[in-house]
C-alpha cells in the first residue's frame, strides 16, 4: 500500500535522539528552547513555545487570547476536528465560515458578510481560526484587515504549513496574526512524532502560554504572591497543564528542521508532475494563489462527476489497487458531537459540496516516480 502520507528518519534524526537518551535531560533540557529558537528564527517571529500536539497548542493559544465562556469562535468546517474543539475546551462556543471553492480555505467574503450581521446581532467572534488547508495560506492579508475593523483577535492554524509562504514572507512571521500553530505529527511537513509549536511575536502571550503548558506552576519570585520559602520553593498561579514537548522530540525537529526547505522544495516537485500525470481526466486539480508558497502537506483533488456512489468508488478501487487515498476533511459541522449542538448539513453549502468530491492523493517528500506513476494509473482506471 502506498500510504497517504510517511515520515523520512535519517540516520541524522536517529544519532540526534540517541545523544540525548545519553544525556542527562529527557525532559525540560535544552534542547526544546534550541528547537523553539530555530522555528522562531526561521518563521522571523518573536517566540516559540513547544508543546507535545499542535492540538494542545491550538488549547493554549485560546487561553492566552483569554477566550472563555460566553465567547465564540469561528473556523472552517474543513478542517480537522481540533480547530474547533479547542474552543470548546475553554467553555467558549463554536461557529464556522464557509470556504473558498478554488483556495477550499475559509472565504474572507463568508467571513466579511458573516460579521456584518454577527456585529447586528451583537455576537462578534473573540477569536477567528483561518486553518491553511493542505499548506495553502489563507487571505491573510485581508482576514486581518476584517480583525482591526470588527475587533477579534486571530490564531492561524498553520498544522499543514510551516516552510510555506505569504507574499513572500514565512509563515508564521505574525504579520496578521496574533498566534500561528504548526504541528509535527509524521505525516507532517517535518515531524517531532507527535509535537506541536505556537509562534508569536508578543511576549506576553509567549509567556502566559509557557506557563499554562507546565501545570501553571513558576519558579520565579517576580511571579509569586508571597515570599518564597527557600530556593526549592514553587508556586502554581494557574490552572495549567502537562503539555510539555520532550527533549527527545525536539532533538528529532531539530534535526529536521534542516531539511525543512528542501522537504518542501521536493513535495512541490512531486505536485507539479501529478499535474502532467494527471491532466485530462475528469478532475480538478489544487490551485495555488499567486500569493502564497504552499507547504503542500496534502493533494486534494476533486471529482468533476460526483454521482451519486462515484467518490466511493472511486476511493475504494485506489484502495484496492494498493493506493492509500484518504479523504480530508468531513466537515466538522456534520460530525454528531457538533450536529447536538445545532448544526445541521445545509449549512455551509461549499464546503459539503467539497466533501463529496475531494480525494487527498499520496503526498510526501519520498514518493518515487515509479510510486506516483502507480499513482496516475490507479486513479485513471479507478475513474473509467
Amino acid at each position: 500500500m502506498i500510504p497517504y502520507g510517511r515520515q523520512e528518519i535519517t540516520a541524522a534524526d536517529i544519532d540526534a535522539v540517541v545523544q540525548v537518551l545519553n544525556s542527562d535531560f529527557l525532559t525540560q533540557g535544552p534542547v526544546v528552547p534550541r528547537f523553539e529558537r530555530m522555528v522562531a528564527d526561521y518563521c522571523s517571529a518573536g517566540h516559540a513555545v513547544a508543546v507535545n500536539s499542535a492540538t494542545s497548542a491550538l488549547h493554549l493559544a485560546c487561553l492566552a487570547l483569554g477566550l472563555g465562556p460566553g465567547d465564540w469562535l469561528w473556523t472552517s468546517p474543513i478542517t480537522f476536528v481540533a480547530s474547533a474543539n479547542c474552543a470548546l475546551y475553554c467553555g467558549a462556543q463554536v461557529d464556522f465560515v464557509d470556504i473558498d471553492p478554488h483556495t477550499y480555505n475559509l472565504c474572507p467574503g463568508a467571513l466579511e458578510r458573516k460579521l456584518i450581521e454577527a456585529e447586528r446581532a451583537g455576537r462578534l467572534p473573540k477569536v477567528v481560526v483561518p486553518v491553511h488547508l493542505c499548506g495553502q495560506p489563507c487571505a491573510m492579508a485581508e482576514i486581518h484587515a476584517l480583525a482591526r475593523r470588527f475587533g477579534f483577535k486571530v490564531i492561524e492554524d498553520a498544522s499543514h504549513a510551516i516552510g510555506g509562504r505569504y507574499q513572500g514572507r514565512p509563515i508564521g512571521d505574525g504579520r496578521y496574526s496574533d498566534i500561528t500553530i504548526f504541528s509535527f505529527h509524521p505525516v507532517k511537513i517535518i515531524t517531532t512524532a507527535e509535537g506541536g509549536m505556537a509562534v508569536t511575536n508578543s511576549a506576553e502571550l509567549a509567556a502566559r502560554m509557557a506557563l499554562l503548558r507546565s501545570h501553571g506552576i513558576t519558579r520565579d519570585p517576580a511571579l509569586m504572591t508571597r515570599e518564597p520559602d527557600g530556593p526549592w520553593y514553587y508556586q502554581q498561579i494557574e490552572l495549567g497543564f502537562n503539555y510539555r514537548m520532550t527533549e527527545l522530540q525536539a532533538a528529532l525537529g531539530v534535526s529536521q528542521m534542516d531539511r525543512l526547505d528542501g522537504y518542501v522544495a521536493r513535495r512541490h516537485q512531486v505536485a507539479e508532475r501529478y499535474g502532467r500525470l494527471l491532466d485530462g481526466l475528469p478532475l480538478v486539480l489544487p490551485w495555488q494563489h499567486p500569493d502564497g508558497y504552499s507547504g503542500y502537506h496534502l493533494y486534494v483533488v476533486r471529482l468533476q462527476d460526483a454521482g451519486e456512489g462515484a467518490q466511493r468508488r472511486v476511493f475504494e478501487r485506489l484502495r484496492a489497487a494498493g493506493v492509500g487515498v484518504n479523504l480530508h476533511y468531513i466537515p466538522v459541522h456534520t460530525q454528531p458531537y457538533y450536529e447536538r449542538m445545532g448544526f445541521r448539513p445545509g449549512q455551509f453549502p461549499e464546503a459539503e459540496r467539497y466533501y463529496r468530491c475531494a480525494l487527498s492523493l499520496p503526498m510526501y517528500p519520498t514518493l518515487s516516480e515509479a510510486d506516483q506513476d502507480r499513482v496516475a494509473a490507479a486513479l485513471k482506471e479507478a475513474l473509467r
